[in-house]
């Protein structure tokens, strides 16, 4: 079983890892011709895990094996998903064969880091399955060759709630992990996939990317820059600061940073992770930028005392205190802008919970 880790939240296990353990479980059983009921793996990370086998079913030729995936309590929408793995012997002798099936996406656009037409399996679960077909063959994969096709039944319907659309990713889910294991709630995760989206836009040619603080800014953006593919829009979340430096390192000329006032007004006074944890939004900032537009006393100290930021948006938009959105922005861009040492041109959004625009600004 998964690890369980202090706070209560118990890791899981990649598709990567549930996939090799799927492998070794089909290659057991080819070379030997019966399965084990479960597998031990040494992953990436060092460690061992034991993971039971699901599905079995032996042929002479041909064997296909299944892990069902854990994820521990990561909110990970292929939780529970059968990782299959089918066995063929096939080949040049040594040599392993990996394929993707049913359910597997398939690469359509550069930039992931796999060749196009190939099955979405990263580098690490490759090399993760290749090692366990050929620990479990021992001897006999020196003699004769194997084929190992991943599927997943239902990974196409799975896939729908993943971006792996966006990427240009079709037909099935990715099998991914470089640890093999799934941290709850993992930040670096989050980071790691909104870079990989950066790196797609930007091989596939866009100048010009929009980061949003999250899927209703993302909306709201798409509404209004109409001209742009989906595949510029990316959800950064917290990840503002680490997105513009991947545009910059891609050669993005132009980014567009799209979110409401609170996450916005932490990017304007230069936090470019903005994580509520310790980061709290700061209400003499946004009180100074009232006082800078000439704002009354009472309006100010109002905004300064806010309870949140959108009460002191409240307070603001309640007294029609005209530039103060616009201003917010341009304080974003300036920012941003001098974060990346000015290797981007910088425009910011910022909407109002209905998706309303509030202010808008831009650096060249």
């Amino acid at each position: 079983m998964p690890e369980v880790k202090r706070r209560g939240l118990r890791r899981g296990y990649t598709t990567g890892t549930c996939a090799a353990a799927a492998t070794k479980a089909a290659a057991t059983a080819l070379a030997t011709g019966q399965a084990p009921s479960q597998v031990t793996l040494r992953l990436p990370a060092g460690v061992e895990a034991t993971l039971s086998v699901h599905r079995v079913c032996i042929d002479d030729e041909r064997v296909t094996c299944s892990v069902v995936k854990d994820a521990g309590d990561d909110p990970d929408v292929t939780h529970g998903a059968e990782i299959c793995a089918t066995v063929t012997w096939a080949g040049e002798p040594g040599a392993v064969v990996i394929r993707g099936g049913p359910g597997v996406g398939t690469v359509t656009r550069p930039g992931v880091g796999i060749p196009v037409g190939e099955a979405a399996i990263t580098r690490v679960p490759r090399r993760m399955i290749a090692e366990a077909a050929r620990e479990a063959l021992g001897p006999l994969c020196r003699e004769r060759g194997v084929t190992v096709q991943i599927w997943v039944p239902g990974g196409e319907e799975i896939a729908k709630k993943t971006t792996n659309a966006r990427l240009g990713i079709v037909g099935g889910i990715s099998i991914l992990g470089t640890t093999g294991i799934v941290v709850p709630y993992s930040t670096a995760a989050w980071r790691a996939s909104v870079e990989v989206a950066i790196d797609v836009a930007a091989a596939n040619g866009l100048e010009h990317i929009v980061l949003s603080t999250g899927t209703q800014s993302e909306e709201f953006a798409r509404r209004l820059l109409t001209h742009l593919p989906e595949m510029a829009f990316v959800e950064a979340g917290i990840f503002f600061g680490p997105g513009l430096k991947r545009a910059a390192q891609r050669g993005v000329r132009r980014v567009t940073l799209a979110g409401m006032i609170g996450k916005l007004s932490k990017v304007a006074q230069g936090k470019m992770v903005t994580h509520v944890a310790g980061n709290q939004v700061d209400t003499d900032f946004l009180a100074g930028l009232a006082l800078a537009l000439g704002a009354p006393e009472n309006l100010v100290e109002a905004v300064r005392k806010a309870a949140s930021a959108r009460h002191a948006q409240e307070l603001v938009l309640s007294h029609g205190l005209a530039g103060y959105f616009d201003l917010l922005c341009q304080k974003v861009c300036e920012a941003a802008r001098a974060y990346v040492g000015g290797r981007l041109a910088v425009e910011c959004l910022c909407f109002d919970q209905d998706g309303t625009l509030l202010g808008r600004g831009e650096t060249p």
